[in-house]
């Protein structure tokens, strides 16, 4: 089976690939081809392990420019799609490029995978299209209710999927993961900033009153997850894939803190972000029984193996935590 993976040079498609090429996940595999615009978060260094691989093509290409998409799409079977603006601070400060990629990119590639009759899609979103949930956690029929530019852009994006399955039968399902954390996550992102920022001698920016609830999910069973519902899923379908570890900022800071061995002194607490959403919960229960999903890994018992990975790996972080679109 050909994948196409857009967006495979990010952190977790570029951790998909890597898994797809070693064998840690995917059947059948005898081609992937890497459909990444390199923009900041864009690394061709998170695919140095599988570069020499015969199986691996890379292509610079934009999903928004149906071109790119058409030269590069044929000959593949599955389309998982990675490919997005995904964090939420820069939505608030400029949205625009988080609605052209995520909604505009996205109904591109299905144009695309509909004309060239590529044999399955899988769409890969989030958890912060539900919104906030107070207590219990979402499963996969609650209504959207985004509330930042960036969760109202991939909102739109699974309902554009959805209605290429509706409206056209196009073998499609739609993944919604929780917070992720790993090795080659862009140090924008909490965890990888707090243990970057740690090592380099800064304080953590620590939001509001620490208490928004994120439940954590590790890189590898997402991608486990996903490959699942390519492989498995059903037409029409929404998998949620959870990481089974609720913890609060603060809790999270403060276990940072400590397998990088500093105290509450290296914490700034900063005001809140705009829209902070207060808790993310989802219930996987649906692949679960159907896939036979469950996360191996957990935030507690992996942490320290992410902080040691970026303890040794500073040629790959460093040149990016001043890097600016």
């Amino acid at each position: 089976m050909r994948y196409f993976v857009t967006g495979g040079a990010g952190f977790i498609g570029s951790n998909y690939v890597r898994g797809l090429l070693s064998g840690q996940w995917g059947n059948n595999v005898s081609g992937v081809t890497v459909f990444d615009s390199f923009t900041y978060a864009g690394n061709r260094h998170n695919l140095d392990e599988c570069s020499s691989e015969s199986r691996l093509t890379i292509v610079n290409g934009d999903i928004r420019n149906p071109q790119d998409i058409l030269e590069a799409l044929p000959g593949h079977d599955v389309i998982v799609h990675f490919a997005a603006e995904s964090h939420v601070d820069r939505s608030i400060e400029s949205s625009s490029v988080f609605m052209s990629t995520n909604v505009l990119g996205t109904h591109q590639l299905l144009e695309a995978a509909l004309k060239l009759n590529i044999d399955r899609f899988v769409h890969v979103s989030t958890d912060e299209v539900y919104g906030s949930i107070d207590s219990g956690s979402w499963d996969e029929n609650e209504p959207l209710l985004p509330n930042s530019p960036y969760a109202a852009s991939k909102a739109s994006s699974d309902l554009v999927a959805r209605s290429y399955f509706r409206t056209h039968g196009l073998n499609l399902s739609i993944t919604r993961c929780s917070n992720n954390f790993g090795k080659y996550q862009y140090p924008e992102k909490v965890i990888p900033l707090f243990i970057t920022n740690l090592i380099t001698g800064k304080k953590v920016p620590l939001y509001g009153d620490g208490l928004n609830i994120r439940d954590w999910l590790h890189v590898d069973d997402h991608c486990r997850g996903i490959d699942l519902v390519v492989n498995g899923g059903r037409a029409g379908e929404i998998y949620n894939i959870g990481g089974g570890t609720e913890m609060n900022n603060k809790d999270l800071t403060f276990l940072l803190l400590e397998k990088c061995g500093f105290g509450e002194e290296r914490v700034e607490w900063v005001e809140d972000r705009l829209g902070h959403d207060r808790r993310y919960s989802v219930n996987w229960n649906k692949i679960k029984n159907e896939l036979g999903y469950s996360p191996q890994e957990s935030i507690q018992t992996s942490i320290g193996d992410i902080v040691a990975w970026y303890k040794a790996n500073p040629q790959w972080w460093e040149p990016l935590r001043n890097i600016t679109k």
